[in-house]
């Protein structure tokens, strides 16, 4: 979904068709909706499978997950005007409950198991997508909330995790998460430009740059454990820096932005697209439960 909102937003300063954008939209939409549904499904079966799949973090951030697409399906749908006021607040009340049924689950978790992780951006940094379709639906305060609480989860969070990252590197295969402390970064480069605060917006807008160019530089390291569910984590980081780079174009920040809106439509569209269907492949064979270790309702 947030390839389908780069796109579209890139048409209002590149010569391409906008129409692309919102195909993607299209797709994704029903893509989020139909597993959304699925999942809605395995809960009325058993509602407390919830807090078997909280057990495992990935898990927890699929759940965080689910919530932003919401509050970013009411930015898709902004155009058309369809229930968007709704939509959104079923995305931000969802994104609240995610991170209320994880707190339970951290809390009830033995104290030495609880770790930082970058899958806890999704679920207590998560707000931070709300303001870009809170704002324009015209929710300035509430998004100014929504923006500042993840702030200080984003603070909190990085901190803990550097610390733990100084003690243990992680696994192979868990070393795509990583790719995750790019995503919130560019989001609030997101926030604060549309809430007109430019020390903030161009302050996230240098630091997620360097940040990309890092990740960049560490590719060959952070893929080195081969495909796993975990490759979902490079998806929206990438699409967020992607609508960044085109809110600095919008602002003014000329051929560097330029780069940078190109580049990531060239890395991201068949990056985004191909895990996608590998995604799609192992969820019809049943892989995908085995590999996510997903609880049975």
């Amino acid at each position: 979904m947030g390839l389908g909102l780069g796109w579209r937003n890139a048409s209002t300063i590149l010569p391409i068709a906008h129409e692309i954008g919102d195909l993607l939209l299209g797709f994704s939409t029903a893509y989020f909706l139909w597993f959304l549904v699925l999942y809605l499904a395995k809960l009325a079966v058993r509602p407390t499978v919830i807090f078997d799949d909280m057990k495992r973090a990935p898990a927890r951030a699929g759940v965080a997950a689910s919530a932003m697409c919401m509050m970013l399906l009411a930015a898709a749908l902004l155009p058309l005007g369809v229930s968007v006021p709704q939509v959104w607040w079923s995305g931000v009340i969802l994104q609240i409950a995610a991170s209320a049924v994880v707190c339970w689950s951290l809390w009830r978790e033995p104290a030495a198991t609880r770790r930082f992780s970058p899958f806890q951006y999704l679920t207590f940094v998560g707000p931070i997508v709300g303001p870009i379709a809170g704002i324009p639906l015209g929710y300035v305060w509430q998004s100014i909330v929504l923006t500042y609480a993840a702030l200080v989860a984003h603070v909190v969070i990085s901190l803990g995790l550097t610390l733990r990252l100084g003690k243990t590197r992680p696994p192979e295969a868990m070393r795509p998460s990583l790719v995750i402390f790019l995503s919130p970064n560019c989001l609030f480069a997101i926030s604060f430009g549309l809430l007109g605060v430019e020390g903030g917006f161009w302050g996230f807008y240098w630091f997620s740059n360097a940040v990309a160019l890092l990740l960049l530089a560490l590719t060959p390291w952070l893929i080195r454990g081969g495909w796993s569910p975990v490759w979902a984590s490079f998806t929206f980081p990438l699409t967020a820096f992607l609508q960044m780079q085109v809110m600095a174009m919008q602002k003014g920040a000329g051929d560097i932005a330029l780069f940078g809106v190109i580049a990531t439509l060239l890395i991201a569209t068949p990056l985004v697209l191909g895990i996608a269907y590998r995604f799609t492949l192992e969820w019809v064979s049943g892989e995908l439960a085995e590999k996510s270790g997903a609880a049975e309702a």
